[in-house]
């Protein structure tokens, strides 16, 4: 029986393009929580850690609500794009980024937190701008932590599966994402397909896991 690869490299491009999103999106806001006082503060630290603890399937729901057909902002896409944006490529997108960015704002602003204010004062002393504090002090400073929660992200995007599920649904070769195949291999008895994606994702994702462990290492120098 001839295996379809679809799955796993629809998986593998979507954890990418969730991970970038997240990337951007979550470096803003774990230096807004690490640097910056305002009104909100406490709301946008909870609600950037919901999607951590809320069950897949609430976080789908959620997703539903906001960028489903009856929504402003799916009625906004269906008008601009001339298709839904649920149960497409980019609703698989959207969960997945949803899934992985507070793990990634949880740790960049953990690492952004323990920069010595030292090296930050001394830079502003000297004239550096917020933007080139970021990009010159900051951010090289907690570059190991911050890379090490950047491929952690990926691994979750790659894994994910009820919000995946219920917002871009389950059709094969269109948006039948690695987990969501594994569930249907099983529960159709091809065991064959299930047992290779399932090597195949846990071989990725102890790689990962490796890779992230070797990038949270410390270097000490003299």
């Amino acid at each position: 029986m001839r295996l379809d690869w679809f799955p796993l490299w629809l998986s593998l491009e979507v954890a990418t393009a969730a991970t970038l999103i997240s990337l951007a999106l979550g470096l803003w806001i774990a230096w807004l929580l690490a640097n910056r006082d305002f009104a909100g503060k406490s709301a946008v630290d909870v609600i950037s850690t919901l999607p951590l603890a809320l069950p897949p399937t609430v976080l789908g729901y959620y997703l539903l609500v906001v960028i489903g057909r009856s929504s402003w902002i799916g009625r906004v896409w269906e008008a601009v794009a001339g298709s839904p944006l649920v149960f497409t490529w980019r609703a698989a997108v959207i969960a997945s980024t949803l899934h992985a960015i507070p793990l990634l704002i949880k740790s960049s602003r953990a690492a952004l937190e323990s920069v010595d204010i030292a090296c930050e004062r001394a830079a502003r002393s000297l004239g550096a701008s917020e933007w080139r504090l970021f990009w010159r002090v900051s951010l090289p400073l907690a570059r190991r932590p911050i890379a090490a929660a950047t491929v952690l992200a990926f691994a979750r995007s790659l894994g994910d599966f009820g919000a995946t599920l219920m917002i871009a649904g389950d059709i094969p070769g269109r948006t039948q994402t690695a987990a969501i195949a594994i569930y249907d291999a099983v529960e159709s008895g091809n065991t064959m397909t299930a047992r290779v994606l399932v090597i195949v994702i846990s071989i990725l994702t102890a790689s990962i896991v490796l890779l992230a462990n070797r990038l949270e290492k410390r270097r000490c120098g003299y």
